[in-house]
């Protein structure tokens, strides 16, 4: 039986960022001891993916980022296209395996942090309040560890009671052109000159480079993923067609669902046991970002160990917000308000460090007025009065 004061389950974004804020260095105190528990390699083991997130100055992990812009444009499904600075932030890409390098290269140098490939199978709870983690490793045998606290960043069995459910869905080429057809200094966030679904909507996202060089992604808002070959027809169209980049090498490609969902992940009643990331309400149901909140959540629950206190972390996002992102969220189901209409106004309305502070979840109560004035007002009102009375429904 393995013992620790700390079990992360998963070895994402979420797990290696608390690992890495963990106070794991003996030469410090208070030190606590970790284990890292990340699936074997195959089917449970994550895909390569890229995170998108917008910080201002320096950041803890720039280390792995492999560009940035301070620049963001936004199309309209017509072609006319608002390009608005965003100091003093920076939309910043991290790929997975560059964060992964980052991450593990400086917990290797911190001797009472371990990690363990292996499937964990049930996360139990003794009568004093000690948490049992059962896995099974690579070559099949039973590993047992014991803890006072758990961290769980595994998406839950089950999808919790929504109101709303939409999925972001996406396929991505990297790509490499063979004449110079990308603004390094800018990242498309929207481009809505992409044929729109029946429900939902779609648009092109433009992380440029180089001048050659892109990740070109195709996006959904919408009920259900497509087949590969109908994302690869999209990326087709909107490369050659709408960005005419003429022939195109992919040297790389991605693909990925976001849960978009009013649903309530936190657990208030967990004692030892909780979700993080992701599963424990990360993700931003208006957006999908997910990233910036993952590293407030994790240094939050750092801090508390720091201090002596329960690591209870905190949710992710304010009450406030997440109430907006209900509204939004139904609103766009059921075709209340034009999602890209909505979307391009509030990128040309709002300034753009606002906008990026809002989507965030760090404006005032003033600010949130200010922006919410520059949405369809009347369509989003009644929305919030039919929310009052929709009860949260399990998942099919």
């Amino acid at each position: 039986m393995v013992e620790s004061d700390i079990v992360i389950i998963g070895g994402g974004a979420a797990g290696l960022s608390l690992a890495h804020r963990l106070p794991t260095d003996t030469a410090r105190r208070p030190a606590v001891s970790v284990v890292l528990v990340d699936a074997p390699a195959g089917p449970l083991r994550a895909p390569p993916r890229t995170w998108c997130f917008w910080e201002a100055g320096p950041g803890r992990y720039d280390r792995a980022v492999t560009a940035s812009w301070g620049w963001l444009r936004v199309h309209s499904r017509h072609g006319t296209a608002v390009r608005r600075p965003i100091a003093p932030f920076r939309y910043k890409m991290i790929r997975s395996g560059d964060f992964e390098a980052l991450v593990e290269h400086d917990l290797a140098r911190r001797p009472r942090i371990g990690r363990l490939h292996a499937t964990v199978q049930e996360v139990a709870l003794d009568p004093d309040g000690t948490a049992r983690v059962l896995a099974t490793d690579a070559s099949g045998a039973r590993v047992g560890m014991t803890a006072r606290w758990v961290f769980d960043s595994r998406p839950p069995h089950r999808p919790p009671a929504a109101r709303t459910r939409l999925l972001q869905h996406f396929r991505g080429w990297f790509v490499r052109t063979r004449r110079p057809v990308f603004d390094p200094d800018v990242a498309d966030l929207m481009d809505f000159r992409t044929p729109q679904p029946a429900r939902g909507l779609s648009f092109g996202y433009v992380l440029p480079t180089s001048r050659h060089s892109a990740l070109v992604e195709y996006t959904e808002f919408g009920p259900a993923p497509l087949t590969a070959d109908a994302y690869d027809a999209a990326l087709e169209h909107y490369t050659r067609h709408v960005l005419n980049t003429g022939p195109v090498e992919v040297r790389a490609t991605e693909q990925g669902v976001i849960p978009m969902t009013d649903a309530v992940l936190t657990d208030p009643t967990a004692r030892t046991v909780f979700r993080i990331g992701a599963a424990g309400g990360c993700t931003r149901p208006s957006t999908g970002y997910t990233f910036a909140a993952i590293q407030r959540q994790t240094e939050a629950v750092a801090r508390a160990v720091r201090a002596g206190r329960p690591p209870v972390p905190p949710p992710p996002h304010r009450r406030r917000a997440r109430m907006m992102d209900a509204v939004v969220l139904r609103a766009l189901d059921i075709g209340r308000i034009d999602g890209p209409d909505f979307f391009c106004q509030l990128f040309d309305r709002v300034p753009a460090a606002r906008l990026l502070r809002f989507l965030d979840g760090r404006t005032r109560l003033h600010e949130d007025l200010a922006v919410g004035v520059r949405t369809p007002v009347a369509p989003m009102l009644r929305t919030a009065a039919e929310l009052l009375w929709l009860p949260r429904r399990p998942a099919p």
